[in-house]
């Protein structure tokens, strides 16, 4: 069975509820087709984003910090953050909600993803 490693953006490590350039944690959840789930570390970064400027060298080094994962929920992310991350072999995703509930919604996601193949 397949198993998928996940940061997620969060204040409180419930909620996604972070935009990606203003998170300073992220929880790194391993997660299964059966919606089995564990937070397996958590991660401290550099918010990049001050008050609409963005630090690209920042932004490219907390990406990299998250490169073993192949998702990234979070309440909102820039183009040009998404890029990065794609670039990184992570897909990123604005899922804000409760964390295991927008866990579940990115499992069904990657099933219906399978179906077309």
């Amino acid at each position: 069975m397949d198993k998928y490693r996940i940061a997620v953006a969060s204040s409180d490590g419930i909620v996604v509820n972070q935009h990606f350039g203003r998170a300073d944690t992220f929880y790194i959840y391993e997660a299964d087709e059966d919606l089995n789930l564990q937070l397996v570390d958590t991660r401290n970064v550099t918010p990049v984003c001050h008050t609409g400027n963005h630090d690209e060298e920042e932004l490219v080094t907390n990406v990299k910090r998250l490169a073993d994962c192949g998702y990234l929920l979070v309440s909102r992310i820039g183009q040009g953050a998404a890029n990065v991350a794609e670039s990184e072999g992570i897909t990123p995703m604005e899922l804000p909600g409760i964390i295991t509930e927008s866990i579940e919604k990115l499992i069904q996601y990657i099933k219906v993803q399978r179906l077309f193949a």
